[in-house]
């Protein structure tokens, strides 16, 4: 048998970007034929796993389940649209949404721990694109609402301290629409009123007014700013003519809490020229 060696090891990982010892064993069983060795992992399941991993999951599905004063919002990313329409995703997503409810876990690694990770390795290979379950997030409170959109793409929890949950689920739906920052203005970190108030005042200044001017400029320009990111200060979606916060005091309740998620958002995803991709893997394959 020809010895495996660390270069042979080193030039497997390269082609394939699978780990150490796979790599090693997969030379050790074909003999140290690098190429036996590559078609005999093209034909295992783990190669097809590790290499779907490598992609970028940045479409999807989010979910949302909540009762008895506690939701959990879910993103489980897909690469495709196409993917995230497939019913077998879809049954996964529902899947571990149910486990995540129940066992109120939000750490998505030691959610997946176990039966979840292999339901979502056998995914992989049946759909074969990459699936992740990216974040979770819940609410409690005394009274707790969702609302999904109609795309599955924005899915919201509204956590309330009276009211009902219908009125929750009014004010989730206003969360979508308009993606408040923060539920009260007091709420906004400091650094980010830190910033608002330099573009303001770099703004403001290029108008040439005295400087008490400009400053009461900002404190307004500051001021509406926190207003409009502020959830109780905006108007109400359904009815502009009150805001938020007064249609929940009307019904003797006030916002406790709220999450959005959109699918991807904070993904960077890579843009791929595909015609140089192809001409890479053309010249790689004739050096």
């Amino acid at each position: 048998m020809s010895q495996v060696t660390a270069s042979l090891v080193k030039e497997l990982r390269d082609r394939t970007g699978l780990g150490m010892m796979e790599c090693k064993k997969a030379l050790a069983e074909s003999g140290a034929d690098i190429d036996k060795a590559i078609e005999d992992l093209r034909k295992s399941s783990g190669m097809k796993a590790a290499k779907k991993a490598g992609r970028t999951a940045a479409d999807g599905i989010v979910a949302v389940k909540s009762e008895a004063g506690y939701g959990l919002v879910l993103e489980v990313n897909s690469e495709t649209d196409f993917v995230a329409r497939d019913e077998n995703f879809q049954t996964f997503v529902g899947s571990v949404l149910e486990a995540a409810y129940a066992s109120r876990e939000t750490d998505i690694a030691k959610l997946m721990a176990g039966d979840l990770e292999s339901h979502r390795q056998a995914l992989v290979q049946k759909i074969g694109e990459n699936i992740a379950p990216r974040r979770a997030g819940s609410v409690e409170a005394p009274v707790v609402g969702g609302y999904v959109h109609s795309n599955s793409r924005i899915a919201v929890l509204v956590g309330l301290s009276g009211g009902s949950e219908e009125l929750a689920k009014d004010v989730a739906m206003h969360v979508a629409a308009v993606n408040p920052a923060v539920v009260n203005s007091d709420e906004m970190p400091a650094d980010i009123v830190a910033a608002e108030k330099e573009i303001f005042a770099a703004q403001a200044r290029e108008s040439g007014k005295p400087e008490e001017i400009i400053e009461k400029m900002i404190v307004g320009r500051v001021a509406k700013f926190l207003k409009e990111s502020s959830l109780v200060d905006q108007p109400f979606v359904k009815d502009p003519d009150i805001t938020v916060g007064k249609l929940v005091k009307a019904a003797g309740a006030e916002v406790v809490s709220f999450v959005r998620y959109e699918v991807g958002e904070g993904i960077e995803v890579e843009e791929v020229d595909f015609a140089a991709e192809v001409a890479a893997q053309v010249q790689g394959a004739t050096s």
